[in-house]
Protein backbone atom coordinates (compact mmCIF):
# COMPACT_ATOMS: atom_id res chain seq x y z
CA UNK A 1 0.00 0.00 0.00
CA UNK A 2 1.77 3.66 -1.52
CA UNK A 3 1.98 6.11 1.27
CA UNK A 4 0.25 9.29 1.64
CA UNK A 5 3.52 10.95 0.36
CA UNK A 6 3.43 8.84 -2.81
CA UNK A 7 -0.32 9.78 -3.12
CA UNK A 8 0.87 13.63 -3.04
CA UNK A 9 3.68 12.82 -5.32
CA UNK A 10 1.84 11.36 -8.11
CA UNK A 11 -0.83 13.54 -8.09
CA UNK A 12 1.11 16.58 -8.94
CA UNK A 13 2.45 14.63 -11.62
CA UNK A 14 -0.94 13.81 -13.08
CA UNK A 15 -1.76 17.48 -12.95
CA UNK A 16 1.41 18.77 -14.69
CA UNK A 17 0.61 15.85 -17.79
CA UNK A 18 -2.58 17.30 -17.76
CA UNK A 19 -2.04 21.10 -18.24
CA UNK A 20 0.84 20.45 -20.76
CA UNK A 21 -0.98 17.42 -22.72
CA UNK A 22 -4.91 16.55 -22.49
CA UNK A 23 -6.11 19.47 -20.26
CA UNK A 24 -5.13 22.46 -21.82
CA UNK A 25 -7.80 24.58 -23.18
CA UNK A 26 -8.43 24.62 -27.31
CA UNK A 27 -9.31 28.52 -28.71
CA UNK A 28 -10.25 29.32 -32.13
CA UNK A 29 -8.01 28.31 -34.94
CA UNK A 30 -6.04 31.35 -36.02
CA UNK A 31 -6.23 32.01 -39.94
CA UNK A 32 -3.07 31.64 -41.84
CA UNK A 33 -2.05 35.16 -43.04
CA UNK A 34 -3.16 36.30 -46.55
CA UNK A 35 0.17 37.79 -47.26
CA UNK A 36 -2.10 40.91 -48.70
CA UNK A 37 0.62 43.69 -48.44
CA UNK A 38 -1.12 46.53 -46.81
CA UNK A 39 -1.66 49.32 -49.61
CA UNK A 40 0.45 52.56 -50.02
CA UNK A 41 -1.45 55.73 -48.25
CA UNK A 42 1.75 58.01 -49.23
CA UNK A 43 2.03 57.80 -53.05
CA UNK A 44 3.19 61.59 -54.48
CA UNK A 45 3.31 63.09 -58.14
CA UNK A 46 4.97 65.82 -59.49
CA UNK A 47 4.52 66.74 -63.16
CA UNK A 48 7.60 68.31 -64.79
CA UNK A 49 7.11 68.23 -69.10
CA UNK A 50 5.02 65.35 -69.91
CA UNK A 51 6.70 63.13 -67.28
CA UNK A 52 4.99 62.49 -64.24
CA UNK A 53 7.16 61.51 -60.92
CA UNK A 54 5.62 59.31 -58.88
CA UNK A 55 6.94 58.27 -55.25
CA UNK A 56 6.03 56.06 -52.56
CA UNK A 57 7.46 54.00 -49.42
CA UNK A 58 7.03 50.17 -50.03
CA UNK A 59 4.88 48.32 -47.54
CA UNK A 60 6.54 46.53 -44.71
CA UNK A 61 3.71 45.12 -43.48
CA UNK A 62 0.57 42.75 -44.72
CA UNK A 63 -2.96 44.26 -43.82
CA UNK A 64 -3.08 41.61 -41.03
CA UNK A 65 -0.01 43.46 -39.64
CA UNK A 66 2.65 40.68 -40.12
CA UNK A 67 6.14 41.46 -41.79
CA UNK A 68 5.82 41.42 -46.01
CA UNK A 69 8.27 38.37 -46.62
CA UNK A 70 7.85 38.68 -50.84
CA UNK A 71 6.51 41.11 -52.70
CA UNK A 72 5.36 40.13 -56.37
CA UNK A 73 4.73 42.90 -58.64
CA UNK A 74 3.31 46.58 -58.25
CA UNK A 75 1.22 48.08 -60.66
CA UNK A 76 0.98 51.47 -61.66
CA UNK A 77 -3.08 52.51 -62.35
CA UNK A 78 -4.23 55.44 -64.57
CA UNK A 79 -7.48 57.10 -65.20
CA UNK A 80 -9.30 60.34 -66.35
CA UNK A 81 -12.33 59.32 -64.35
CA UNK A 82 -12.80 61.22 -61.04
CA UNK A 83 -12.09 58.27 -58.23
CA UNK A 84 -10.53 54.89 -59.20
CA UNK A 85 -12.03 52.00 -57.65
CA UNK A 86 -9.72 49.42 -58.69
CA UNK A 87 -6.54 49.74 -61.22
CA UNK A 88 -7.86 48.34 -64.23
CA UNK A 89 -5.29 48.00 -66.92
CA UNK A 90 -2.01 48.69 -65.48
CA UNK A 91 0.04 51.67 -67.34
CA UNK A 92 3.14 49.91 -66.20
CA UNK A 93 4.36 47.57 -63.71
CA UNK A 94 7.90 46.40 -62.19
CA UNK A 95 8.83 43.95 -59.25
CA UNK A 96 10.51 45.30 -55.85
CA UNK A 97 13.28 43.68 -54.53
CA UNK A 98 12.81 41.52 -51.77
CA UNK A 99 16.49 41.83 -50.33
CA UNK A 100 16.94 45.94 -49.91
CA UNK A 101 13.45 45.62 -48.68
CA UNK A 102 14.35 42.66 -45.85
CA UNK A 103 17.57 44.73 -44.81
CA UNK A 104 15.60 47.78 -44.20
CA UNK A 105 12.99 46.14 -42.70
CA UNK A 106 15.56 44.93 -40.35
CA UNK A 107 16.69 48.53 -39.49
CA UNK A 108 13.50 49.83 -39.29
CA UNK A 109 14.08 52.10 -42.55
CA UNK A 110 11.88 52.86 -45.43
CA UNK A 111 12.33 51.67 -48.83
CA UNK A 112 11.09 54.30 -51.26
CA UNK A 113 9.96 53.36 -54.66
CA UNK A 114 9.45 55.81 -57.66
CA UNK A 115 8.16 55.75 -61.31
CA UNK A 116 8.07 57.69 -64.04
CA UNK A 117 4.76 57.88 -66.72
CA UNK A 118 4.48 60.02 -70.04
CA UNK A 119 1.68 61.78 -70.79
CA UNK A 120 0.65 61.35 -74.74
CA UNK A 121 0.88 64.48 -76.61
CA UNK A 122 -2.62 63.81 -77.83
CA UNK A 123 -3.78 63.62 -74.34
CA UNK A 124 -3.18 66.88 -73.04
CA UNK A 125 -4.84 69.70 -75.29
CA UNK A 126 -8.17 67.45 -75.48
CA UNK A 127 -8.31 67.88 -71.69
CA UNK A 128 -6.58 71.41 -71.35
CA UNK A 129 -8.39 72.04 -68.17
CA UNK A 130 -8.93 68.51 -66.53
CA UNK A 131 -6.77 66.54 -64.21
CA UNK A 132 -5.46 62.65 -64.30
CA UNK A 133 -5.25 60.08 -61.74
CA UNK A 134 -2.58 57.86 -60.39
CA UNK A 135 -2.51 54.95 -58.10
CA UNK A 136 -0.58 52.27 -57.34
CA UNK A 137 -1.41 48.38 -56.67
CA UNK A 138 1.33 46.18 -54.62
CA UNK A 139 0.83 42.91 -54.73
CA UNK A 140 1.91 39.36 -52.80
CA UNK A 141 3.96 37.35 -54.57
CA UNK A 142 1.12 34.83 -55.80
CA UNK A 143 -0.12 38.01 -57.65
CA UNK A 144 -2.77 38.97 -55.09
CA UNK A 145 -3.34 42.35 -53.53
CA UNK A 146 -5.53 44.21 -51.20
CA UNK A 147 -6.51 47.37 -52.84
CA UNK A 148 -4.78 50.43 -54.99
CA UNK A 149 -3.17 53.01 -52.57
CA UNK A 150 -4.40 56.54 -51.95
CA UNK A 151 -4.71 58.81 -55.32
CA UNK A 152 -2.85 61.86 -56.39
CA UNK A 153 -3.83 63.97 -59.21
CA UNK A 154 -2.36 66.23 -61.66
CA UNK A 155 -2.93 68.61 -64.46
CA UNK A 156 -3.10 67.58 -68.08
CA UNK A 157 -2.53 71.31 -69.55
CA UNK A 158 0.31 71.55 -71.82
CA UNK A 159 3.45 72.39 -71.72
CA UNK A 160 6.26 73.77 -73.88
CA UNK A 161 9.31 72.97 -74.76
CA UNK A 162 12.43 75.52 -74.07
CA UNK A 163 13.74 77.50 -76.01
CA UNK A 164 16.12 75.62 -78.40
CA UNK A 165 18.84 79.30 -78.24
CA UNK A 166 19.13 80.28 -74.77
CA UNK A 167 22.21 82.00 -74.21
CA UNK A 168 24.13 83.47 -71.01
CA UNK A 169 26.38 86.12 -71.32
CA UNK A 170 28.86 87.81 -68.86
CA UNK A 171 28.31 91.81 -69.70
CA UNK A 172 29.31 94.90 -67.43
CA UNK A 173 25.51 95.33 -66.40
CA UNK A 174 25.50 91.57 -65.00
CA UNK A 175 24.80 88.60 -66.63
CA UNK A 176 22.49 88.90 -69.81
CA UNK A 177 20.09 85.89 -70.63
CA UNK A 178 18.51 86.10 -73.54
CA UNK A 179 16.31 83.35 -75.70
CA UNK A 180 13.43 83.37 -78.69
CA UNK A 181 10.15 82.89 -77.70
CA UNK A 182 8.45 79.60 -78.64
CA UNK A 183 5.16 79.96 -80.80
CA UNK A 184 2.25 79.27 -78.16
CA UNK A 185 -0.36 76.54 -79.39
CA UNK A 186 -4.07 77.73 -80.10
CA UNK A 187 -5.54 75.64 -77.06
CA UNK A 188 -7.95 77.25 -74.87
CA UNK A 189 -8.11 81.40 -73.24
CA UNK A 190 -7.62 79.64 -69.92
CA UNK A 191 -3.65 78.79 -70.89
CA UNK A 192 -1.04 81.03 -70.46
CA UNK A 193 2.49 81.09 -70.51
CA UNK A 194 5.51 82.46 -68.93
CA UNK A 195 9.46 81.71 -68.95
CA UNK A 196 10.71 80.98 -65.60
CA UNK A 197 14.71 81.67 -64.96
CA UNK A 198 16.80 79.82 -62.82
CA UNK A 199 20.86 79.97 -61.06
CA UNK A 200 22.84 77.77 -59.80
CA UNK A 201 26.23 78.04 -58.20
CA UNK A 202 28.60 75.51 -58.62
CA UNK A 203 29.62 75.85 -55.06
CA UNK A 204 26.22 75.75 -53.38
CA UNK A 205 23.30 73.02 -53.55
CA UNK A 206 20.10 74.28 -55.17
CA UNK A 207 18.59 76.13 -57.63
CA UNK A 208 17.65 79.91 -57.35
CA UNK A 209 14.67 80.81 -59.05
CA UNK A 210 15.20 84.71 -60.28
CA UNK A 211 12.10 85.40 -61.97
CA UNK A 212 9.48 84.98 -64.64
CA UNK A 213 8.96 86.78 -67.57
CA UNK A 214 6.17 87.04 -70.09
CA UNK A 215 6.40 86.93 -73.76
CA UNK A 216 7.39 89.22 -76.14
CA UNK A 217 9.84 90.19 -73.86
CA UNK A 218 12.89 87.77 -74.37
CA UNK A 219 15.86 89.05 -72.00
CA UNK A 220 16.78 88.86 -68.23
CA UNK A 221 19.61 90.97 -66.59
CA UNK A 222 20.92 89.12 -63.19
CA UNK A 223 22.59 91.49 -60.86
CA UNK A 224 22.27 89.65 -57.71
CA UNK A 225 25.48 87.52 -58.59
CA UNK A 226 28.90 87.25 -57.35
CA UNK A 227 31.97 88.27 -59.62
CA UNK A 228 34.79 86.02 -59.83
CA UNK A 229 32.26 82.46 -59.54
CA UNK A 230 31.05 80.21 -61.72
CA UNK A 231 27.33 79.73 -62.68
CA UNK A 232 24.72 77.20 -64.72
CA UNK A 233 21.92 79.01 -65.74
CA UNK A 234 18.67 77.47 -67.31
CA UNK A 235 14.78 78.44 -68.45
CA UNK A 236 11.61 76.65 -68.42
CA UNK A 237 8.31 77.48 -69.70
CA UNK A 238 5.79 77.54 -66.90
CA UNK A 239 2.40 76.77 -68.06
CA UNK A 240 -0.94 78.89 -65.97
CA UNK A 241 -3.83 76.59 -66.39
CA UNK A 242 -7.52 77.76 -65.30
CA UNK A 243 -8.94 74.27 -64.24
CA UNK A 244 -12.56 73.56 -63.35
CA UNK A 245 -13.80 74.95 -60.11
CA UNK A 246 -14.88 70.97 -59.45
CA UNK A 247 -11.49 70.19 -60.06
CA UNK A 248 -9.65 67.53 -57.15
CA UNK A 249 -6.66 70.49 -57.12
CA UNK A 250 -8.72 73.17 -56.21
CA UNK A 251 -8.19 74.54 -52.78
CA UNK A 252 -11.97 74.96 -51.76
CA UNK A 253 -15.11 73.31 -53.19
CA UNK A 254 -18.80 75.41 -53.64
CA UNK A 255 -21.00 75.20 -50.49
CA UNK A 256 -24.52 76.40 -49.38
CA UNK A 257 -22.11 78.73 -46.69
CA UNK A 258 -19.50 79.76 -50.06
CA UNK A 259 -21.32 79.25 -53.45
CA UNK A 260 -18.55 80.79 -55.22
CA UNK A 261 -14.44 80.41 -55.05
CA UNK A 262 -11.88 82.12 -56.64
CA UNK A 263 -11.12 81.53 -60.03
CA UNK A 264 -8.40 77.60 -59.39
CA UNK A 265 -5.15 78.29 -61.46
CA UNK A 266 -2.51 76.13 -61.07
CA UNK A 267 1.08 76.20 -62.53
CA UNK A 268 3.03 73.14 -64.82
CA UNK A 269 6.82 73.66 -65.55
CA UNK A 270 8.26 72.76 -68.19
CA UNK A 271 11.53 70.67 -69.44
CA UNK A 272 14.22 72.59 -68.72
CA UNK A 273 16.80 73.97 -71.03
CA UNK A 274 20.49 72.84 -71.28
CA UNK A 275 22.31 74.88 -68.73
CA UNK A 276 24.36 77.62 -69.83
CA UNK A 277 27.79 77.79 -67.82
CA UNK A 278 29.43 80.96 -67.37
CA UNK A 279 32.33 82.19 -65.16
CA UNK A 280 31.55 85.71 -63.88
CA UNK A 281 35.29 87.18 -64.20
CA UNK A 282 35.40 91.06 -63.32
CA UNK A 283 37.25 92.46 -66.09
CA UNK A 284 35.35 95.54 -66.28
CA UNK A 285 36.14 99.02 -64.57
CA UNK A 286 33.79 101.25 -63.21
CA UNK A 287 32.16 104.27 -64.61
CA UNK A 288 34.25 107.17 -65.29
CA UNK A 289 33.72 110.10 -62.43
CA UNK A 290 32.00 113.00 -63.22
CA UNK A 291 31.47 116.56 -62.24
CA UNK A 292 34.75 117.26 -60.86
CA UNK A 293 35.37 120.80 -59.59
CA UNK A 294 38.61 122.75 -58.67
CA UNK A 295 38.17 125.62 -56.05
CA UNK A 296 40.99 127.27 -54.92
CA UNK A 297 41.47 128.30 -50.88
CA UNK A 298 44.04 129.77 -48.59
CA UNK A 299 43.69 133.84 -48.58
CA UNK A 300 45.39 134.48 -45.45
CA UNK A 301 46.33 130.82 -44.99
CA UNK A 302 48.07 128.56 -46.53
CA UNK A 303 47.12 127.72 -50.16
CA UNK A 304 45.30 124.67 -51.03
CA UNK A 305 42.75 123.41 -53.84
CA UNK A 306 39.56 121.16 -53.13
CA UNK A 307 38.14 118.81 -55.16
CA UNK A 308 34.90 117.56 -55.67
CA UNK A 309 33.33 115.53 -58.04
CA UNK A 310 29.83 112.73 -58.20
CA UNK A 311 30.11 109.91 -56.20
CA UNK A 312 30.59 106.85 -58.21
CA UNK A 313 27.90 104.14 -58.01
CA UNK A 314 29.41 100.62 -59.03
CA UNK A 315 28.39 98.60 -55.68
CA UNK A 316 31.97 97.07 -55.82
CA UNK A 317 33.69 100.51 -55.92
CA UNK A 318 37.27 100.46 -53.87
CA UNK A 319 37.87 104.21 -54.54
CA UNK A 320 39.47 106.85 -56.65
CA UNK A 321 42.78 107.73 -58.14
CA UNK A 322 43.19 111.87 -58.14
CA UNK A 323 45.71 113.03 -61.14
CA UNK A 324 47.58 116.47 -61.53
CA UNK A 325 49.78 118.13 -64.05
CA UNK A 326 50.61 121.46 -64.84
CA UNK A 327 50.61 123.41 -68.16
CA UNK A 328 53.16 121.55 -70.15
CA UNK A 329 54.17 118.55 -68.10
CA UNK A 330 52.89 115.05 -67.47
CA UNK A 331 50.54 114.07 -65.31
CA UNK A 332 50.71 112.46 -62.25
CA UNK A 333 49.17 110.62 -59.22
CA UNK A 334 49.00 112.65 -56.20
CA UNK A 335 47.24 110.61 -53.50
CA UNK A 336 49.41 107.77 -51.85
CA UNK A 337 46.48 105.43 -51.21
CA UNK A 338 43.09 104.96 -52.66
CA UNK A 339 40.88 108.25 -51.73
CA UNK A 340 37.84 106.33 -50.62
CA UNK A 341 35.09 109.52 -50.61
CA UNK A 342 34.35 112.20 -53.78
CA UNK A 343 36.83 114.53 -52.39
CA UNK A 344 40.26 115.44 -52.18
CA UNK A 345 42.34 118.43 -50.97
CA UNK A 346 45.75 119.03 -52.94
CA UNK A 347 47.91 121.17 -50.29
CA UNK A 348 50.80 120.77 -52.53
CA UNK A 349 50.58 124.25 -54.90
CA UNK A 350 52.27 126.75 -55.52
CA UNK A 351 51.30 130.53 -56.47
CA UNK A 352 51.27 131.71 -59.78
CA UNK A 353 50.70 127.95 -61.36
CA UNK A 354 47.97 126.78 -62.84
CA UNK A 355 47.03 123.40 -62.20
CA UNK A 356 45.07 120.45 -64.42
CA UNK A 357 43.15 117.88 -62.22
CA UNK A 358 41.39 115.11 -62.94
CA UNK A 359 39.70 111.45 -61.23
CA UNK A 360 39.55 107.86 -62.14
CA UNK A 361 37.52 105.52 -60.03
CA UNK A 362 38.91 101.76 -59.06
CA UNK A 363 36.48 98.75 -58.45
CA UNK A 364 37.35 95.88 -55.72
CA UNK A 365 39.61 93.99 -58.27
CA UNK A 366 41.73 96.98 -59.64
CA UNK A 367 39.88 97.59 -62.27
CA UNK A 368 40.46 101.27 -63.39
CA UNK A 369 38.29 103.63 -65.18
CA UNK A 370 39.14 106.08 -67.34
CA UNK A 371 39.71 109.86 -66.34
CA UNK A 372 36.98 112.18 -65.96
CA UNK A 373 37.35 115.32 -68.19
CA UNK A 374 39.93 117.47 -66.54
CA UNK A 375 39.15 120.86 -63.97
CA UNK A 376 41.91 123.65 -63.75
CA UNK A 377 42.53 126.24 -61.27
CA UNK A 378 44.76 128.94 -60.85
CA UNK A 379 47.03 129.77 -57.81
CA UNK A 380 46.88 133.69 -57.56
Amino acid sequence: MRSARQLQSLGAAATLICFLVACASIGPPVPPSLELPKPPSDLRALRKGDRVFLTWAVPVQTIDRQNVRHLGDTNICKSLDSVMNQCGTPVGSFKAESAPLLEKQHRGLKLQANYTDTLSRDLEPQNATRTIGYAIEVLNSRGRGAGISNQVRVPLAPTLPPPADFKAEVSSEGILLTWTCVASPQTTPDISYRYRLFRRSLDKAGDLRLGEVECPANRFEDHTFEWQKSYEYRIAIVTFAKLDKDSQLCPGKPSEEAPAIADCIITIEGDDSPAQRVFASDVYAPAVPSGLQAVFSGTGQPAFVDLLWAPDTDPDLAGYNVFRREEGGQREKINVTLVKTPAFRDEHVVQGKTYWYSVSAVDMRSNESGRCVEASEQIP
